[in-house]
């Protein structure tokens, strides 16, 4: 099955994708008139590094998109924000399963692979019942080494298999390559 207007935009670190699939919502609020929800997986991670990284993006985005915050519940931040007439924005998968599976200081343990599992099945069914355009951006992260760690490869394996199922589930699948959109499935560049 798949979804209505669901576009994936996938690349590597400073690959450009999310700022292509910022521009891709621009042009849904542009030319269909659809307001944008920005529903952004980032959390605090307490250092100065990423939290510039994070004003980089607050900036770059217009003042007049909604934005939403899913650190945890991203399906049900789909599901609250999908009214069927609004263009929604993920950026990103690759932070939302790092909040998954390496929890924040104080929170519960990583979850179990029958919790993970019941995680990913949610936010494969929301993107599913989307009723109005929806674009995912995530990361490319299993084509150099394989990592040392248990717990980093367990992630490289999910985000891989995460990215596999949402891009199953687009009309659109983008590649993102030195800023420039590669079109993997469907037409992507509108």
């Amino acid at each position: 099955m798949t979804a209505p207007d669901l576009t994936f935009v996938v690349g590597g670190a400073r690959s450009g994708k999310s700022r292509y699939a910022e521009t891709l919502a621009e042009t849904c609020a542009a030319s269909a008139a659809q307001p944008v929800t920005y529903i952004a997986t980032a959390r605090d991670a307490g250092d100065a590094e990423f939290a510039a990284r994070i004003a980089h993006h607050r900036a770059r985005r217009p003042a007049h998109w909604r934005v939403v915050e899913a650190d945890l519940d991203l399906a049900q931040a789909i599901a609250d924000a999908d009214d069927g007439r609004t263009c929604l924005l993920v950026d990103c998968l690759t932070l939302w399963l790092v909040n998954i599976i390496a929890p924040a200081a104080g929170a519960q343990d990583a979850p179990s692979a029958d919790a993970l599992a019941a995680r990913l099945d949610a936010l494969e069914d929301a993107l599913a019942r989307a009723r109005g355009r929806v674009i995912v951006v995530s990361n490319e992260i299993g084509m150099g080494v394989v990592p040392l760690g248990a717990m980093t490869r367990r992630y490289v394996d999910e985000l891989g298999r995460l990215n596999q199922r949402v891009a199953a589930l687009a009309r659109d699948v983008t590649l993102m390559v030195a800023g420039l959109p590669v079109s993997v499935k469907g037409t992507t560049i509108r």
